[in-house]
């Protein structure tokens, strides 16, 4: 059984970061790992991939990371490319380089585990218009489809999303050696960091705007 912090934290790290939903909670490293994911979606969207950018920075900075490799390599990345590059961190890090490859076999899978719970958990946001399966003739095949997709998928990710809190601790302490990650409270990023202000109306018409490209 999930404890409502549980519940928010898991809420939080599916959620899209935009400035309509903010981080309600503190942000820590599996924030850190959401918002590249976010990046990396963001892909070809100019506005978005900024946007995710200004927030991925501002937290490194805020978790002490602007010197790390993974700030360097996450910088040298285009935005679609990021989290899968994430797995080359044990070559750069010259650290434990005897456990290497094995280092990146194990942050890899995490990743894959890692992703597809965020594709389960954010399913929805590829609904661009109708419900699927809605155009179904037969009623007792549409109320099935709509039965997993609405009532059974959602029940369990409730269970399944617990994934997420675990295996960030791992990867946090995989990729840049934290036990204990630190946590930054919103204002704090904004106001020291320079994270996306979600009071700031420019914020919000930025995000929204469709890319030109």
């Amino acid at each position: 059984m999930q404890s409502r912090f549980e519940q928010a934290r898991i809420s939080q790290l599916i959620s899209p970061y935009s400035p309509d939903d903010p981080p309600r909670l503190a942000l820590d490293f599996g924030d850190l790992l959401s918002l590249l994911w976010r990046l990396d979606r963001s892909a070809g969207q100019t506005n978005r991939e900024r946007y995710y950018r200004q927030c991925v920075r501002a937290l490194l900075s805020a978790l002490g990371l602007s010197a790390h490799p993974v700030a360097r390599l996450i910088d040298g990345c285009a935005p679609g490319e990021v989290c899968r590059q994430l797995t080359n961190l044990p070559y750069r890090t010259g650290k434990h380089a005897v456990d290497a490859q094995d280092l990146k076999a194990a942050i890899a899978q995490l990743m894959t585990l890692r992703d597809d719970t965020l594709r389960i958990g954010t399913y929805q946001e590829a609904w661009t218009s109708a419900f699927p399966g809605s155009g179904i003739v037969d009623t007792e095949l549409r109320e099935r489809v709509f039965a997993v997709m609405f009532t059974a998928l959602q029940g369990q990710f409730a269970n399944f999303g617990r994934l997420l809190l675990v295996v960030d601790i791992v990867l946090a302490n995989l990729i840049v050696g934290f036990d204990n990650a630190p946590e930054i409270d919103l204002p704090k990023l904004v106001a020291d960091h320079g994270y996306p202000d979600p009071a700031d109306p420019r914020v919000h018409k930025e995000y929204a705007t469709p890319s030109k490209e």
